[in-house]
């Protein structure tokens, strides 16, 4: 799977005309869906899962697990395909497409769940796209 995705760089005019509002919103304006409404919060198949907004692979579904949190949660990205920055607050840390910069939401260490990496990246179902293995 790629690393170091090619940077993609549209206008806030390009974003809108490809992207549907709620996408928009949440990828380009850092919203979030509400809890427990995604479409990939409880969903399991093999593949793969790229940025809604770019295309670029992000997840394997190997990495899904059931956090009980409400939103699709992963424990670990795709190498070198996901930014982290902290929030202006410094309570949490966005994680964002390396390609295009889409907002998928953040990621929380040391909450204990069963995973190995001990942390849990907390997805908008909005922000990403499944790719079923073929």
């Amino acid at each position: 799977m790629a690393s170091n995705p090619i940077p993609i760089e549209k206008s806030e005019e390009e974003w809108r005309a490809i992207l549907s509002p709620e996408q928009f919103h949440i990828l380009r304006q850092k919203g979030t869906e509400p809890k427990g409404t995604g479409h990939y919060d409880k969903f399991y198949d093999e593949g793969v899962y790229n940025c809604a907004g770019c295309g670029t692979p992000l997840y394997k579904s190997t990495t899904k697990f059931n956090s009980g949190c409400g939103w699709p949660a992963f424990f670990e990205g795709l190498p070198g395909t996901i930014n982290r920055s902290p929030d202006p607050d410094g309570r949490r840390t966005e994680i964002t497409c390396a390609a295009c910069g889409g907002h998928l939401g953040h990621v929380f260490k040391g909450e204990g769940h069963p995973v190995p990496t001990d942390e849990r990246h907390c997805v908008n179902s909005v922000s990403i796209k499944f790719v079923p293995a073929s």
